[in-house]
C-alpha cells in the first residue's frame, strides 16, 4: 500500500513538473488592411465597436508605434513567419506571393513543431500557391483556409476552377458554407478544444476586412453612417470581432488563458476602397505613410504582459516572431539574420529603449521609407520628405528643406540596409486591390 501511495505521489509531482514545464501556447491574429482608427482600443470614430480584439489591449500592452512590415499584406506575413526583413530573401510585394515564401527559410511553425508544438494556420495564406509552398510544407499540422493571391469572396466557399481559390482542408479543397469570417473563428476555436493538453501554435489570419465589402444583410443594417461602404465594413468588423472572442473564450474556458501568449496586429493600414479609417494618419495602404504601414498592434500574456501598458517604441511585425520564439525556448537556425527583437521587456512594462535603433520599408516600387528615433525619411520615386514624428505623426510638415544634414544621415542608412537585401523574386505585374493581376500589368524580368 505504502509502495503505491508514493507511485501516486510521485506520478502527481511528475504531472505538476510537466505542466510547469509546459512552454507556452502561441495565438497569431492577423487582421487585414485593418484601419488604425478601426479599433476601439485606439483613438477611433464613435461608430467602431471592438470589445472582444480590445481584451487583448486591455489585458496586455498596446504598442502605439506598431508596424507592419510592408504597405501590402504578403510580404508582412512572410515577415511575420520569418522574423526577418522580408527584403532579405527577395519578398517585396503583394505579387511575389505566386513565387512563394522561398523553401529555405524557415517559419515559426518550422520552429515551435519539432518542439512538441501542434500547429495550425487557418484562414489567408498568400504566401505560395505550388504544392511546394502549401502551409503543410511550411511547418503546419493542419489548414484551413485559402491560398491567395489576395481577396477571397465571403460567400462563396465552393471549390473553384481556380485551386487557389477555394477553401481547403488540410491537403484538398472542400465544399463549405456560411460566412468566411465567421467559419475562420469556427475552425480556430476547434483547433484550441482539440488541443488543450498540449502546446500548439494557432495562426488565425483573416482576409477581414479586405476588400469585397460583403456581410451578413442583417448586420449591415445594424448600422447608418450614411456610407453603405462604410456600414458594410462596420459589419465585416462586427463578425471579425465576434471571431477574435471566440478564440478568447475557448480559451478562457479550457483554462488556457494563462498559458497563451495572444497577439493581434493588421498587415497593413487601412485601404481607401474598402472605406476603413486611418484617424489622424496620413494616406491608406499601398503608402509608405504613417497610415499605409502603422497598424493596430497588441500582445497579451496573462501573468507576463503588464495588463493596460502603452507602449510607445517603435516595432515592428518580425518582434512577434523573436517573442514568441524565446516564450517557447526555441532558438532560429543559426548562420542568419534576424532582424525581430524580443518584446518581453516591453510586455513587463520596461521596455528598454529603443527596441529598435532604425526601421525600413520598401516594396520595390520607388516608395521607400526608414524611421530612425523621432525621425522619418520618404522616398517617393526620388522626393525626399523627412518628419518629425513625435510632433507631427499626421506628416504635414516636411523638414527636409530646413535639415539637409539629416535627410543625407537617413539616406545613407537606408542606401546601406538596401545594399544587404536580395533583388526581388517575383516576375508578376501588380496587383489590385481584390488580388487579381492588373491587365497590361508590366511584367518584372526575374532578378
Amino acid at each position: 500500500m505504502e509502495i503505491a501511495r508514493r507511485t501516486f505521489l510521485a506520478s502527481l509531482a511528475g504531472a505538476a513538473a510537466a505542466q510547469a514545464r509546459r512552454p507556452p501556447n502561441v495565438v497569431f491574429i492577423v487582421t487585414d488592411d485593418h484601419g488604425y482608427g478601426d479599433t476601439s482600443a485606439y483613438p477611433h470614430p464613435p461608430e467602431v465597436k471592438t470589445p472582444q480584439i480590445d481584451r487583448i489591449a486591455r489585458e496586455g500592452v498596446r504598442f502605439e508605434a506598431g508596424y507592419a512590415g510592408a504597405y501590402v499584406c504578403a510580404p508582412t506575413r512572410a515577415q511575420l513567419l520569418t522574423g526577418r526583413y522580408q527584403q532579405r530573401f527577395g519578398f517585396y510585394t503583394a505579387s511575389d506571393s505566386r513565387e512563394g515564401l522561398p523553401l529555405g527559410e524557415t517559419t515559426l511553425a518550422d520552429l515551435l513543431r519539432p518542439a512538441g508544438y501542434r500547429t495550425m494556420a487557418v484562414g489567408k495564406w498568400h504566401l505560395g500557391i505550388e504544392p511546394a509552398y502549401h502551409p503543410l510544407k511550411r511547418g503546419f499540422d493542419e489548414f484551413y483556409g485559402f491560398l491567395g493571391h489576395g481577396a477571397h469572396d465571403y460567400f462563396d466557399l465552393k471549390p473553384s476552377s481556380e485551386p487557389h481559390q477555394s477553401i481547403w482542408r488540410d491537403g484538398k479543397p472542400i465544399a463549405d458554407t456560411g460566412y468566411l469570417t465567421d467559419n475562420l473563428g469556427r475552425e480556430a476555436a476547434a483547433f484550441v478544444a482539440r488541443n488543450e493538453a498540449r502546446p500548439f501554435f494557432l495562426y488565425l489570419a483573416f482576409n477581414a476586412v479586405h476588400f469585397p465589402l460583403q456581410a451578413p444583410p442583417a448586420t449591415v443594417r445594424k448600422y447608418d453612417t450614411g456610407r453603405r461602404e462604410r456600414d458594410t465594413y462596420l459589419a465585416m468588423l462586427e463578425h471579425e470581432d465576434a471571431a477574435v472572442g471566440r478564440v478568447l473564450d475557448e480559451l478562457k474556458r479550457r483554462g488556457l488563458e494563462r498559458d497563451t501568449l495572444v497577439a493581434f496586429v493588421s498587415d497593413n493600414g487601412g485601404a481607401r476602397n474598402n472605406a476603413s479609417n486611418n484617424g489622424s494618419l496620413r494616406d491608406y495602404k499601398h503608402s509608405v505613410y504613417e497610415g499605409g504601414i502603422r497598424v493596430p498592434y497588441m500582445i497579451r500574456w496573462l501573468g507576463h504582459a503588464k495588463a493596460g501598458t502603452v507602449c510607445k517604441d517603435p516595432v515592428m511585425t518580425f518582434d512577434l516572431f523573436a517573442t514568441a520564439a524565446r516564450a517557447a525556448g526555441v532558438s532560429p537556425p543559426a548562420g542568419r539574420v534576424h532582424d525581430g527583437k524580443d518584446l518581453s521587456a516591453a510586455l513587463e512594462g520596461r521596455p528598454r529603449s529603443p527596441v529598435h535603433d532604425r526601421l525600413f520599408w520598401d516594396g520595390d516600387e520607388e516608395k521607400r521609407a526608414v524611421r530612425m528615433g523621432r525621425w522619418k525619411l520618404v522616398d517617393n520615386a526620388g522626393k525626399l520628405e523627412l518628419f518629425d514624428l513625435e510632433s507631427d505623426p499626421s506628416e504635414k510638415a516636411d523638414l527636409a528643406a530646413r535639415q539637409p544634414d539629416r535627410v543625407r544621415e537617413l539616406k545613407a542608412e537606408f542606401d546601406r540596409w538596401r545594399a544587404e537585401m536580395k533583388p526581388r523574386i517575383g516576375k508578376g505585374g501588380p496587383e489590385d486591390e481584390g488580388g487579381a493581376r492588373k491587365k497590361g500589368g508590366r511584367k518584372k524580368k526575374k532578378a
